[in-house]
């Protein structure tokens, strides 16, 4: 199965931005349709941000990122790219990317519809 590693997360100030990463390792991302970005933050749900079918490149988003977050994809690198400007406090969380097998539509930001997730990487974005 994936195994998906995040990385570029940190501590910014407000407005500010931040580029995170997804590399996958033991399949290609394009053997799973839909791969994921969530957060959560300490006594909230776990909320889906965006999303990208791998192999078509159509991209979704959460209303409360669009606009200001942006998926990207690299396949040579099998890595996905999270792109993250005008951070602002309310997107302080743990940031997830997660994989699917299949291509969902209307609940593609929903967390259970993937199997495989990464271990997360902090956000932290102070006013």
């Amino acid at each position: 199965q994936v195994q998906l590693v995040e990385s570029g997360g940190g501590s910014v100030q407000a407005g500010g931005s931040l580029k995170l990463s997804c590399v996958a390792s033991g399949y290609p991302f394009t053997t799973y349709c839909t791969v994921g970005w969530f957060r959560q933050a300490p006594g909230k749900e776990r909320e889906g941000v965006a999303a990208m079918y791998t192999r078509g490149g159509s991209t979704y988003y959460a209303d409360s990122v669009k606009g200001r977050f942006t998926v990207s994809q690299d396949n040579a690198e099998n890595t996905q790219y999270l792109e993250m400007n005008s951070l602002k406090p309310e997107d302080t969380a743990i940031y997830y990317c997660a994989a699917a097998r299949f291509c969902y539509s209307s609940t593609i930001l929903r967390a259970y519809r993937y199997s495989y997730w990464g271990q997360g990487t902090q956000v932290t974005v102070s006013s």
